[in-house]
């Protein structure tokens, strides 16, 4: 009774938490927005030119094929006793489909080298690769962030992936908010293509690189971004998306980023979902077996609150771990952890 009390008691310091750091970076990204919000005639009609021009567009090929990469490799310090650290980049060949924001993604030449740090023991071991959150990715953060030295005892190499227009790949002077995810619904459909395109390059080289497995983790942003390549890379050993998001349409609801009129609101939902569809992860076929996934949840979560987890769950038709803490202070996190390492450790079954 004492333990289920100090839990509810720390779930709402969490939920307090997060509740505060959002209305930070809300109040943040308002004030560092040139122009104000459209109004709701003006917002519909760009919206539905989207919709239309992203309505005849089939899932499948959606993404573009990977390329073939040979990353720089920088020594970066020892891991252990006998293990290295070392940084991977290489350039993105990526391209937009769509001609308007692609000279305005061009331009972001940081953007255009995709990095890693790889921790790495010996030459044949699994790897996992982890993928962050929304605003995060400098490697000397990921490092505090996830429980790499567990990871190394569960027998794992780990590699920490940078999602484009984050951390290394900022475009220069940006500031605090990334340009992506942001306001224009173009550039977040094609940051996910590129993510898909980088991370799809990087998973054929790390097997190619004698890695006899390799899955995907990741935390938030990084969450949906993780269901999202289970949607399109079949060669995932597993897939774990952790305190997720699971629809961008459903988070600028609950953000308060569209009309606060109802009808309006409702109006705008919908045509964000129509126009996100071939980026949403439920919305598209999952390529890993169920008994390969598993989805974490934080019942305090208020940033991305359990119901995005839950969603991804069903669509997966995988197993929801909770811990009763938040989405920043996540407390009870290294139980639901144990599950994770359990199914990396566990052999794909032979099909």
């Amino acid at each position: 009774m004492i333990r289920l009390l100090t839990r509810r008691v720390l779930g709402s310091a969490a939920a307090a938490v997060d509740l505060m750091a959002t209305a930070a970076v809300t109040a943040h990204a308002q004030r560092t927005v040139a122009s104000r919000p459209r109004p709701h005639a003006d917002r519909v009609r760009l919206l539905e030119r989207l919709e239309e021009r992203y309505r005849d567009a089939e899932l499948s090929g959606f993404f573009a094929e990977r390329s073939q990469i040979a990353p720089g490799v920088r020594r970066v310090r020892g891991f252990g006793r006998d293990g290295t650290v070392t940084d991977l980049s290489w350039t993105s060949a990526f391209s937009t489909l769509d001609l308007e924001v692609s000279a305005r993604y061009a331009s972001a030449s940081e953007n255009g080298v995709a990095v890693a740090r790889r921790f790495q023991r010996g030459s044949r071991r699994p790897v996992v690769i982890l993928v962050h959150g929304y605003m995060a990715g400098p490697f000397s953060f990921e490092e505090r962030i996830w429980p790499l030295s567990r990871m190394d005892q569960a027998g794992f190499d780990v590699v920490l992936f940078t999602l484009p227009f984050h951390g290394l790949r900022v475009r220069a002077g940006r500031g605090a908010v990334p340009e992506f995810p942001g306001e224009d619904p173009r550039f977040n459909v094609e940051g996910f293509r590129q993510a898909i395109f980088d991370l799809q390059s990087l998973v054929a080289w790390l097997l190619a690189e004698g890695h006899p497995r390799v899955g995907v983790i990741g935390m938030s942003l990084g969450g949906y971004t993780a269901a999202l390549l289970a949607t399109a890379e079949p060669r995932l050993d597993f897939v774990v998306p952790v305190i997720p998001l699971s629809s961008l349409a459903d988070f600028a609801r609950e953000q308060g980023s569209l009309s606060p009129n109802p009808d309006e609101a409702a109006m705008q939902h919908r045509l964000l979902s129509s126009i996100y569809r071939r980026v949403d992860p439920v919305a598209r076929p999952a390529l890993v077996p169920p008994e390969r996934c598993l989805v974490i949840s934080a019942k305090a979560d208020r940033v991305t609150p359990a119901a995005h987890a839950r969603r991804l769950s069903v669509h997966l038709r995988a197993p929801l771990q909770s811990f009763y803490g938040g989405h920043l202070l996540q407390l009870g996190r290294a139980e639901a952890f144990e599950r994770v390492i359990e199914l990396m450790a566990a052999p794909r079954s032979a099909e």
